[in-house]
């Protein structure tokens, strides 16, 4: 089915490929960040490189805001199909409990990499008392990279209220249709250009906004950054719309030829802008902070529509491999981190060259969770729990009977 002839109890593949590759280029992400020409990362290797500082850049501009933009969707797809009570009991069950089960072992994981780390370079002196635990609070709190799960809650949240106060206040149901009209309006090849505007503000207002990391990962305190609400609050009303709306994807997918030129084009000029992978903030509201903000905010939009839209052009089609990839990905991403942290502190001191290193960093992990998944998670009631349902072990073939002589 073409994607323009989509409604809305069609399957939409492309956007489960894209959502499942967001969540995996999370492991290629995290494990180039101890390949960069200078230390910005605990483990450092030996082996650096400019071009890994290029890759993460890439990945980093479009990932996170392409996968809110497909939650957002979804989101609404779910609450169409299960109602208020059902969306709540299903997001609760299957993204806060899972931030709540997994985040004590993500932890110890990382920490256990971090002290593996600190022997492996003598950073520890035998017999010398340890340092003090670092304190936290609701300003610091350390969420990981499972920080999404905390910010999609808080998301969901705010989608009920506010759908509960529009239903309240128009009960004759006509703002919907009127917010059709904006969404119809919204999507073209200028909708890049509107959704950055009010992230580049927020950008440029942020005195500790570094460019190189685009929109800001908010990864600890409970209380997001303005600018990642911002800009990732923006992709995920904009799914939400767009799941009432079918029918503009196909515009997006149209215009991805675009998209994509405008994110090339906007991507090199925010990466020079930046200073390359240069982690100083931009804490001065001044003309080039302007300037850096507008184009990365350009960028960072014109990538994840690009995305969007070449998905639902290539991969709207059914694909056993990617369907399985897409079930397994949220698996890999919730147990990634700390096992790429101890695969970079146990290649960092190897011979080779950075990109078979990570390489071999990102397929080792790669192969390790989908063995897990597939022997641990997709075939029980983890399955379930993860991915809505629970995929039954293939029943063996009944041997032939061979009649007795």
């Amino acid at each position: 089915m073409s994607v323009s002839g989509m409604d809305q109890s069609e399957r939409l593949h492309g956007l489960d490929a894209l959502r499942a590759g967001a969540l995996l280029l999370g492991v290629v992400l995290h494990a180039s960040l101890s390949f960069f020409p200078q230390q910005i990362w605990i483990v450092a290797d030996d082996s650096r490189s400019i071009g890994a500082a290029w890759l993460f850049f890439t990945i980093h501009l479009f990932r996170m805001t392409a996968f809110f933009l497909i939650a957002g969707l979804f989101a609404h797809m779910m609450l169409a199909r299960r109602g208020w009570v059902g969306f709540a009991k299903d997001r609760a069950m299957r993204i806060a409990g899972p931030l709540a089960a997994f985040w004590f072992p993500v932890m110890a994981g990382i920490v256990t990499a971090l002290v593996w780390n600190a022997h492996a370079n003598g950073l520890v002196t035998p017999g010398a008392p340890p340092p003090p635990p670092p304190t936290y609070d609701w300003t610091n709190f350390p969420l990981t990279h499972l920080w999404f799960l905390w910010v999609l809650t808080l998301f969901y949240a705010a989608v009920m209220i506010l759908r509960a106060v529009l239903v309240w206040v128009d009960r004759e149901g006509r703002l919907g249709s009127v917010a059709d009209r904006i969404t119809g309006a919204l999507i073209g090849p200028w909708t890049p250009v509107v959704l950055a505007a009010p992230l580049a503000l927020a950008l440029w207002l942020d005195p500790k906004w570094i460019a190189f990391f685009a929109v800001p990962t908010p990864d600890a305190g409970v209380i997001p950054h303005t600018s990642a609400l911002v800009g990732f609050g923006l992709a995920f009303g904009l799914g939400f719309m767009l799941d009432r709306r079918r029918d503009l994807l196909g515009r997006i997918a149209r215009w991805s030829p675009l998209f994509l030129i405008v994110a090339a084009i906007s991507g090199v000029a925010a990466y020079v802008l930046a200073g390359g992978p240069n982690i100083a903030p931009m804490t001065a509201q001044t003309g080039a902070k302007a300037l850096a903000a507008a184009v990365t905010a350009l960028a960072v939009y014109a990538s994840a529509l690009a995305a969007m839209g070449l998905c639902l052009r290539f991969l709207s089609g059914h694909s056993p491999v990617r369907r399985y990839l897409s079930d397994a990905s949220y698996w890999v991403y919730i147990v990634h981190l700390p096992l790429v942290m101890l695969a970079q502190v146990w290649v960092q001191d190897w011979a080779g060259p950075w990109g078979l290193k990570l390489a071999g960093v990102s397929l080792g992990v790669f192969a390790v969770c989908l063995v897990s998944y597939e022997l641990l998670i997709r075939h029980g009631f983890m399955g379930r729990w993860l991915n809505g349902r629970r995929v039954p072990w293939r029943n063996k073939p009944t041997p032939a009977l061979v009649p007795a002589e």
